[in-house]
């Protein structure tokens, strides 16, 4: 175990660990972030929705910044998997893929990952992705698909619920079900009714990349559209809190209070982690006040002088 302790080990580095490594780094603290190479901003083909960059910035250009700007002041990132946390003696202990380490705080930024049907390849889900006719945020991207042909993959009041939301982008909407008939409510059926979304069973399959759409088997037939969003929710990376003993939701989410603090001393968490929203600017939000928490806090401990 290296005997270095650090003020803050921040585990994630997508948009929420980089901007709380900043604001930390910059609060001059020992700082060391833990990344696994997951992020799912990386997946991002361009975002235009953040603030600075009328005309899109892509995900990994986005998170290079962000890792440039805190190494410029300090931060130290290092390419491993954390496997185990523990609160110890006062002291948070974080085992890797390749040695422990030991901090006075640590910041959860670890995340969620997204669903979608199983039938659909890696390789071309990531190429669809990469050429946005597949997408996962319509709050993010809904504009890009303004009057274009798009399909829901998902079904219940989830579904419902985002293909209702991506009407306000485009009438050419169809609902299709994920893995057989419909799981929708007669409430459901009459607000798609109502909003002119069709809906069609699956099982979904066949999926390719057919010209400048992406096509797959339905019950109805092959249909392809230019822009699909898989509407099966998603999977919390919480169980390194839930192994510290932090609080969770019953869906998986870390619990944290107005400073992002679990009830685990000196355990923080920000960004999807705690709330799905699937916004860097929110993410990026949390980071700010978890870091300015986690200064203050140490600054309690010890004085912060220079």
């Amino acid at each position: 175990m290296d005997e270095h302790i650090d003020d803050c080990i921040i585990i994630g580095a997508g948009p929420a660990g980089l901007t709380a490594a900043i604001y930390l780094a910059r609060y001059y603290l020992s700082i060391r972030l833990f990344d696994c190479g997951t992020s799912r901003a990386a997946l991002i083909p361009c975002t235009r929705n953040h603030a600075g960059f009328p005309d899109g910035i892509k995900g990994t250009e986005l998170l290079e910044r962000m890792s440039d700007q805190a190494a410029k002041y300090g931060a130290r990132r290092e390419n491993r998997k954390v496997e185990k946390l523990e609160r110890k003696d006062g002291l948070h202990i974080v085992q890797t893929d390749s040695g422990a380490w030991r901090a006075r705080t640590v910041l959860l930024a670890t995340g969620v990952v997204n669903r979608y049907p199983d039938s659909l390849p890696r390789p071309l889900h990531d190429k669809a992705l990469s050429r946005g006719l597949l997408r996962y945020c319509p709050v993010c991207d809904g504009y890009e698909v303004t009057d274009r042909r798009v399909a829901v993959i998902g079904t219940g009041q989830h579904g419902t619920a985002e293909a209702l939301f991506l009407r306000g982008y485009t009438a050419d909407l169809t609902l299709v079900s994920p893995k057989g008939d419909h799981d929708l409510d007669d409430k459901c059926r009459a607000r798609l009714a109502d909003a002119g979304i069709a809906h069609v069973a699956g099982p979904c399959g066949g999926f390719a990349i057919e010209g400048e759409q992406l096509a797959f088997d339905t019950a109805k037939g092959r249909m392809a559209f230019d822009s699909v969003y898989p509407a099966m929710g998603s999977d919390v990376r919480s169980s390194l809190a839930a192994m510290a003993g932090a609080e969770t939701s019953e869906e998986g989410c870390i619990v944290v209070d107005d400073h992002l603090q679990t009830n685990v001393p000196g355990l923080f968490a920000a960004g999807d982690v705690v709330i799905g929203l699937d916004q860097i600017s929110h993410a990026m939000g949390q980071a700010g006040v978890a870091a300015t928490r986690i200064r203050n806090l140490l600054a309690e401990e010890r004085p912060l002088r220079r």
